[in-house]
């Protein structure tokens, strides 16, 4: 379980206020625009910043105290992955080895091959999937409880993000007990990976809903002006004006199919999500 309260980090004029639980068997997904605080939750509950005020626990320990051994059941993929560029994946193999007792070597050495990663080249020449490719590889290798995640697909092509998420599927198959916390830009690796969604605008957690609702229960509606005028717009979450009229974003998607037959429904998505939430009104 990480359980996240009051957290507070304020940057100039930006101000990160929020509190979410991971709790264990789940994968959860933060998204939302560029700047939202995203990366500044995932690093302030890795300990890599130290917040203003708030707390972050990880199995009832908080995570500033935690020992080398409750340490090791974490594993963190981010945009850095805290290695030298000069250095082969055969010297962080013998790194891995020396800092975890749980490293699985076979495991390591049999999925570089799969993953096409050379032993022997410096990760200054692999290319951008191969370094995402490593920085998960690394991160899950040892067999962690808890895996958390910056961005682990961004920039890379549909074969790329398919591995990694292969990997990411294969470890969570090995120990239903097992929990992700990931930020993403792509909706489709969230929508066939997480359990739930944390939507965060300017620093604050606006929603949070599980995946399989949003999916289901969410939807768009677009309405000429007329038609807007008319309805009911209880389980209206946000409005936007548009050329014919508005387009509404709704969590009872339903309840407008049977009510009012004559506009047009469409499914929501994570993607609709984001920018209905954090760009409407």
């Amino acid at each position: 379980m990480v359980k996240v309260e009051n957290l507070v980090k304020n940057y100039g004029d930006f101000r990160l206020d929020l509190s979410l639980e991971i709790p264990d068997g789940t994968v959860s997904g933060i998204v939302g625009k560029n700047g939202a605080g995203k990366s500044t939750t995932i690093k302030a509950i890795l300990g890599l910043i130290k917040p203003d005020a708030g707390q972050v626990t990880i199995n009832g320990t908080e995570a500033s105290m935690l020992t080398g051994p409750q340490k090791a059941t974490i594993g963190a993929a981010l945009s850095d992955s805290g290695f030298s560029a000069y250095l082969r994946v055969e010297d962080i193999l013998c790194i891995l080895r020396k800092m975890y007792p749980s490293f699985d070597e076979p495991f390591f050495r049999k999925s570089c091959t799969s993953l096409g990663l050379p032993t022997g080249k410096p990760i200054k020449d692999f290319s951008t999937g191969m370094r995402a490719k490593l920085r998960v590889l690394t991160a899950i290798s040892h067999k962690a409880d808890l895996l958390i995640m910056d961005e682990p697909t961004a920039g890379l092509d549909i074969e790329a993000r398919n591995e990694i998420l292969d990997l990411l599927r294969q470890y969570l198959l090995e120990n239903e007990k097992r929990s992700i916390l990931l930020t993403s830009h792509i909706s489709s690796d969230l929508e066939g990976l997480c359990d739930d969604i944390y939507l965060i605008h300017k620093g604050k957690i606006i929603l949070h809903e599980d995946t399989d609702i949003i999916l289901s229960n969410y939807g768009i509606l677009k309405v000429s002006k007329e038609a807007y005028e008319t309805l009911d717009k209880r389980f209206l979450l946000s409005t936007k004006a548009e050329p014919f009229g508005y387009e509404c974003f709704t969590g009872e998607k339903q309840f407008y199919v049977e009510n009012y037959p004559g506009i047009v429904v469409e499914n929501g998505s994570i993607d609709d999500l984001i920018l209905m939430m954090t760009g409407g009104k």
